[in-house]
């Protein structure tokens, strides 16, 4: 997926970083959408639709995490990359924001150039493979329209959920080791714990209401499609 001229918002309530960030995005050749609290981020996601979402923990109205667990449950956003703007850094804030369905972290004080490195890294991640539908049993997954269905009925997965699904399932019975996971999921340049890829298997295993990924304890994971 090429970057340039994509659509990002962004959302904190000082105004300096607001202009910062627009700055250097708009250099970059992207298209700056800014809100200053999370029921304006809200309102201006649902009206510009934003490639790529950016927000900060701390707003007015609504959090951050907040607004991303909002919009997450809505099926327009549900590949809308988001990512977390938070001084932050401790475990328990980057599970809570995964939980949520963000995509990265990007700690403050905020770095232009590693956001830029960031932002376009989540852009350009995409799956090597030759086949765009994988189909096992019931369950076929659109690896270009982000779909999956699972007898027919749509479920909706957040974009990393899609993305790990995919990974697993694109070669069933396989274990793939977590540090593969993370670099084929989030990319080497993304810090992530090992507890992140647990956050998410569940997740997948909630929404699909079957157990298809085996936890192969202290090794990784594989993806098996059984009875339901």
């Amino acid at each position: 997926m090429e970057p340039k001229g994509k659509k990002i918002l962004i959302a904190d309530d000082e105004p300096d970083i607001l202009e910062i960030l627009e700055y250097n995005l708009t250099v970059e050749g992207f298209t700056v959408i800014k809100a200053k609290d999370g029921d304006e981020a809200i309102h201006l996601a649902k009206q510009q639709q934003p490639d790529l979402i950016i927000l900060d923990v701390m707003m007015p109205r609504k959090t951050g995490m907040e607004v991303c667990q909002i919009l997450r449950s809505q099926a327009e956003f549900a590949n809308t990359l988001i990512i977390i703007l938070t001084a932050l850094n401790d475990e328990a804030s980057h599970l809570k924001g995964f939980e949520m369905g963000a995509d990265d972290y990007v700690s403050k004080p905020i770095s232009p150039k590693v956001l830029i490195s960031r932002v376009n890294a989540l852009f350009r991640r995409s799956f090597r493979s030759d086949d765009a539908i994988i189909k096992i049993g019931d369950l076929q997954i659109d690896k270009e329209q982000f779909l999956v269905k699972y007898h027919g009925q749509d479920i909706i997965l957040a974009k990393k959920e899609f993305e790990l699904l995919a990974l697993l399932a694109s070669k069933p019975g396989r274990v793939f080791l977590r540090h593969e996971i993370l670099n084929q999921v989030w990319g080497a340049d993304v810090i992530v714990g090992d507890r992140t890829i647990d956050v998410h298997i569940r997740k997948i295993r909630q929404k699909l209401n079957i157990d298809c990924i085996t936890t192969v304890k202290g090794v990784g994971y594989k993806f098996e499609l059984g009875t339901t």
